[in-house]
């Protein structure tokens, strides 16, 4: 007798076994039952699956390896279903292990359509609708024995759509924010054009260009997070800036939001590179003593010994007093080498710390002539001794800043001031980071130090042509410099569907660029609203940073507006941070009438953690989930953060669904725009039914399709009704 299973892997393809019976019987690979039987937890589970993507020009060959495993002590046989985007072939299908034999088919959209309609209609679970509008390749039966594990292989191969100079692809995966299944991803990338940029908005990838000649690519990702596998790539075309742009299209702020992409070109063969001055700012006040002198020691001279001859270095020390190794910058050849060898290890420790006066003398020297100027600043500790005022320091940064030097900052261990640290980074077009104690404050430094390698383009400016109004909220502003393998990625909204005019200047080895962009609106598509959300991540950020810098000296400060804002957006996109997590907290009401608690709670929060709390390990948290949520283009579709004991904290009653967001209430899935309207349901609609197939045909029309894969009720805002899906 058989029995069937089918788990659906929502991550690559998203993954569906069958298993067949008298009672048919599907299970997610998060063990989820789509049907009841009482010997359900013995069906065969979906372990982990790896994936390779080979992209040649415009052909993607994608491989997967399933990993089975059937727990019960009978052998088990499964059908499997994987969806895979529309227009697809199918090229392979075999087993590894196990003895089996069997043959695949890949079927039409519509067809796999009928399939999932089918267990839908015997489960009463729609799920696997969240896949409606792919194709599907779809297994003969196939055996898993008793205790054992299988390994099936799907290969299919697509052509990517171009949009310009930019390819794009996707890996269809289930969204559902329950799923937690292993993926190792590996992506290599040929092309005759030179690769200028390979990025990813659904997941943290490591991205790895081999070689001098930029035509070859490859990136991993492992991730248990849900959501569609993502990658776009850019091709240089004549030695140019190369640059494209997505848009999610949004009626109801006039026009939507856009994702611009930019990459420099590389110098040209007889172009000079552009070379570094690297000021080091040591902190050796007494509480510097121990390992950590001596990992700061050495990371200084990885710095130095880092700089190619002829660049510039200089070596600032200070506690209560400030020394300098040098009255300006020197260029590094083996002399001077040889002298800041021994000026580092002479190093002793004592004293406070004077951070206003040891930031002032680093700004105010000279720089090199034709060298970008950057600053490493370390330190352990708060402002003791001199100015200690947290505004009058920063004052200073934002004043005393002539030669437009960048300040890298760095917080050796928890004692230091993190909004003063990040603030003073980002008013330079730098990043800040924090050396926890059990880090080395070595890798730390020169793992920053590596990636400043070969400036591409300085101070970066974007100019918006023709008609600026169009174009608001862009972040990040400023926009900061480009190294060596790193692009620009800028986010805003637009008003209107008119094409949008771009002008990008700045420094290079070749002196003053300027480069012209204009974009075309008529590809904006709903499929793009991870467009919409990366824009909210970011902004809420930014709102959240503007809060914590009122708190500087214990000030307080109106944020009602600030605070109002983030409430709305966190709201609108399901995107939750340790200060309006208790959204999803049952008994939190999100009906427009409690809008107004909903913001004194936040209020409450922000006041009691950004604003009071600046040092110490939950202030580092805090700098930590600002600062990652504000550079990040990558989703964040579990809210993950830390808390204020550097715990990594999980939000998953919140569901994130294109543009829009719903939250779980008990065993109902309430959309954020139904919640407000706190009415009624106008339609209910039983799964299985006719009026079900219906709305399941305007779901995917509208690409919300991927809320489907929720389990219990949904209770939706769709169309200008409220609908409860039951």
């Amino acid at each position: 007798m058989k029995t069937i299973f089918a788990a659906f892997l929502l991550a690559a393809p998203g993954l569906v076994l069958a298993q067949t019976a008298h009672v048919p019987v599907w299970v997610s690979p998060n063990t989820r039952i789509l049907a009841p039987m009482p010997q359900v937890h013995q069906a065969v589970q979906v372990t982990g699956v790896e994936g390779r993507i080979d992209i040649a020009e415009q052909i993607a060959v994608t491989t997967l390896d399933i990993a089975l495993r059937n727990p019960a002590g009978r052998p088990q046989e499964a059908e499997l279903l994987v969806p895979v985007p529309e227009g697809a072939v199918l090229k392979a299908f075999a087993f590894e292990g196990g003895h089996a034999e069997g043959t695949a088919r890949l079927l039409p959209r519509q067809e796999a359509r009928r399939i999932y309609d089918s267990i839908v209609a015997q489960t009463r679970d729609p799920a696997l609708l969240e896949f409606v509008g792919h194709a599907v390749v779809k297994s003969s039966v196939f055996p898993v024995p008793a205790h054992g594990t299988q390994k099936v292989r799907v290969t299919y191969e697509q052509l990517l759509e171009a949009d310009g100079t930019r390819l794009d692809y996707v890996l269809p995966r289930s969204e559902a924010v329950e799923y937690s299944v292993p993926w190792k991803l590996t992506l290599r990338v040929k092309s005759a054009a030179r690769i200028a940029s390979v990025y990813s908005p659904s997941h943290e990838v490591a991205v790895k260009q081999p070689g001098g000649s930029g035509h070859e690519a490859s990136l991993t990702c492992e991730t248990k997070d849900p959501g569609a596998f993502r990658v776009s790539l850019l091709r240089e075309t004549k030695d140019e800036m190369t640059a494209s742009l997505l848009a999610y299209p949004d009626p109801k702020i006039g026009g939507g939001y856009f994702l611009v992409m930019i990459a420099p070109p590389n110098p040209k063969a007889d172009a000079k590179p552009m070379k570094r001055e690297v000021t080091l700012v040591i902190d050796r006040s007494g509480s510097m003593a121990g390992p950590k002198l001596d990992q700061v020691k050495a990371a200084a001279l990885q710095v130095v010994e880092g700089l190619e001859d002829g660049e510039g270095f200089n070596l600032i020390v200070y506690n209560e007093a400030v020394e300098m190794f040098a009255p300006q910058p020197v260029i590094k050849n083996a002399e001077t080498t040889r002298q800041a060898r021994e000026y580092i290890s002479a190093l002793r420790v004592s004293g406070g710390t004077n951070i206003h006066d040891s930031v002032v003398e680093a700004l105010r020297q000279k720089p090199v002539e034709g060298m970008l100027p950057l600053v490493l600043f370390l330190t352990d500790g708060l402002p003791t001794i001199g100015q200690t005022s947290e505004k009058a320091i920063r004052e200073a940064v934002a004043k005393g800043n002539p030669h437009q030097r960048r300040v890298f900052t760095f917080g050796v261990g928890v004692d230091v001031n993190t909004p003063l640290l990040s603030r003073i980074a980002r008013e330079t077009r730098a990043s800040a980071e924090f050396v926890l104690p059990k880090e080395d404050v070595e890798v730390k430094v020169g793992r920053v130090f590596e990636r400043l390698r070969g400036p591409l383009l300085t101070r970066p400016s974007l100019r918006v042509l023709e008609d600026p109004n169009r174009v608001s909220d862009l972040i990040p502003t400023p926009l900061p410099d480009v190294f060596q393998g790193e692009q620009i990625l800028l986010s805003g909204t637009y008003r209107g569907d008119a094409p949008l005019h771009f002008q990008l200047t700045g420094g290079s080895a070749e002196g003053e660029r300027k480069f012209d962009f204009t974009f075309n609106l008529d590809k904006a598509s709903t499929a793009n609203a991870f467009v919409a959300r990366l824009w909210a991540s970011n902004k809420i950020a930014v709102l959240s940073d503007a809060i914590r810098d009122l708190g500087a000296d214990g000030g307080t400060g109106n944020t009602t507006e600030l605070v109002s804002e983030i409430v709305r957006l966190s709201t609108q996109f399901g995107i939750l941070t340790e200060y309006t997590a208790f959204l999803a907290e049952e008994g939190t009401s999100l009906a427009a009438a409690a809008a107004p608690a909903n913001a004194g709670k936040a209020a409450f929060n922000y006041n009691d953690k950004a604003m009071k709390v600046r040092s110490g390990a939950a202030a580092v948290s805090q700098t930590a989930n600002i600062s990652k949520a504000a550079e990040s283009k990558q989703l964040n579709v579990r809210n993950r953060f830390l808390d204020d004991k550097m715990n990594a904290i999980e939000i998953t009653a919140v569901q994130q669904c294109r543009a829009g967001a719903l939250f779980n209430k008990g065993n109902r899935w309430t959309d954020a725009n139904a919640a407000k309207a706190e009415r009624a349901p106008d339609r209910t609609i039983d799964i299985g039914s006719a009026d079900f197939g219906r709305l399941v045909d305007e779901l995917a029309a509208d690409n919300r399709q991927g809320l489907l894969a929720l389990r219990g009720e949904l209770l939706l805002e769709h169309r200008g009704q409220l609908v409860l899906i039951r």
